[in-house]
């Protein structure tokens, strides 16, 4: 494991080592608040070797980003005093953290009984009026956004990135994967606009593209950023958005020109490839194409992809030999751990000392601790 460990510069992103705590969801601030509790989960961490915390998706300052009134803000004096709080605490123990902004845009949350419309709001919006949700494929909801709407949601982003540099993170993570606003807009399924922020490939991400210009021009010109894309949607495992080399080149140039210095590349298992005669993974190609750093994701450490796992079956510990070998060859920059980290803290420490017996195994109980 020894390319895992070392030290790395990523601009001016200077961690320990290239493992990552990946954000994950965990609905623990009932006032959107964090507390003493959620400061203690990210430092335990932290002071446990993990080389960059990247918080869990914190919703911007719009009404219609969030669909769950338990996960962090990211605006707002109280917010704002309880993560400069917990970035403080993460840097005093070595660690380095930067927030993953959020906005679920036109997000369809079917009903426990099935019935009904769901919880969809009418302030939640996406670009063409089209929702989706866990098993639900997109469907018209409500209107599309008006560019004014537009030019809202991507000022809402904007001050989350002003916030981020003004608390003093190490850089600001942009959460564009799995359906969400921004992937609304990048996905052709869900984005059917005929202004200019619709269109081919490269027009579907003038959304993302405009919000990072300008997170750029309010903050510094080498404030890392980072955006998290994938292939597949929450509604949708087998979705492919993009179907060739081509079409991944056509969507990456324009973020990369905008200012992206990382990308964050979802997917469900890291050691699978994305396109036939290459074992190249999303973060592989991703890097391929832009000469960006890449993080990859996906079950990293663990037996079991998510949804298997979430079935009530424990996740055991697995060999990380392949994960090695792709990182050592160049394939990728960074390594984001998930459930192996929230189920335990000490991860880290283990896998480098070879204490893989001493890994605490994940399971649906760990969602239900603070740690």
């Amino acid at each position: 494991m020894r390319t895992l460990f070392e030290p790395v510069s990523l601009g001016t992103l200077k961690l320990r080592n290239r493992l990552v705590m990946s954000p994950m969801t965990r609905s623990f601030c009932p006032t959107g608040v964090p507390t003493s509790d959620v400061e203690n989960y990210y430092v335990r961490r932290a002071s446990a070797d993990v080389g960059l915390i990247i918080t869990e998706g914190v919703w911007v300052d719009h009404p219609g980003a969030s669909n769950d009134p338990a996960v962090p803000h990211f605006y707002g004096n109280a917010a704002e005093l309880a993560w400069k709080k917990i970035a403080t605490a993460i840097h005093a123990v070595g660690g380095a953290v930067i927030p993953q902004l959020w906005h679920v845009g036109c997000y369809f949350t079917p009903p426990i009984n099935g019935d009904g419309p769901g919880s969809l709001r009418d302030d939640q919006l996406g670009p063409s009026g089209l929702a989706g949700g866990m098993g639900v494929f997109p469907r018209p909801m409500v209107r599309p956004a008006t560019e004014r709407e537009i030019s809202e949601m991507i000022e809402a982003f904007v001050k989350g990135g002003e916030v981020a540099y003004r608390l003093g993170f190490d850089g600001v993570a942009i959460h564009a994967a799995h359906g969400y606003l921004i992937d609304q807009f990048f996905w052709y399924v869900t984005n059917l606009r005929t202004d200019r922020y619709g269109g081919d490939v490269a027009s579907r991400t003038r959304f993302a593209t405009e919000i990072i210009r300008e997170i750029r021009r309010r903050t510094h010109p080498e404030f890392p950023i980072m955006l998290r894309w994938s292939l597949w949607k929450s509604q949708d495992y087998d979705a492919r958005a993009l179907n060739t080399v081509a079409e991944m080149e056509a969507f990456l140039d324009p973020l990369v020109a905008a200012g992206v210095d990382i990308f964050d590349c979802s997917q469900r298992r890291f050691w699978e490839p994305i396109f036939a005669n290459s074992d190249l993974n999303l973060a592989g190609w991703t890097r391929k194409l832009t000469g960006k750093p890449t993080m990859t994701v996906g079950s990293v450490g663990l037996n079991l992809e998510l949804f298997a796992s979430m079935t009530g079956e424990t996740c055991k510990p697995a060999s990380l030999d392949r994960l090695e070998e792709m990182l050592a060859r160049g394939d990728f920059d960074l390594v984001g751990v998930g459930r192996a980290l929230l189920s335990d803290p000490a991860w880290v420490l283990k896998v480098r000392d070879n204490a893989i017996d001493a890994i605490v195994p994940f399971s649906r109980r760990s969602l239900q601790r603070l740690y």
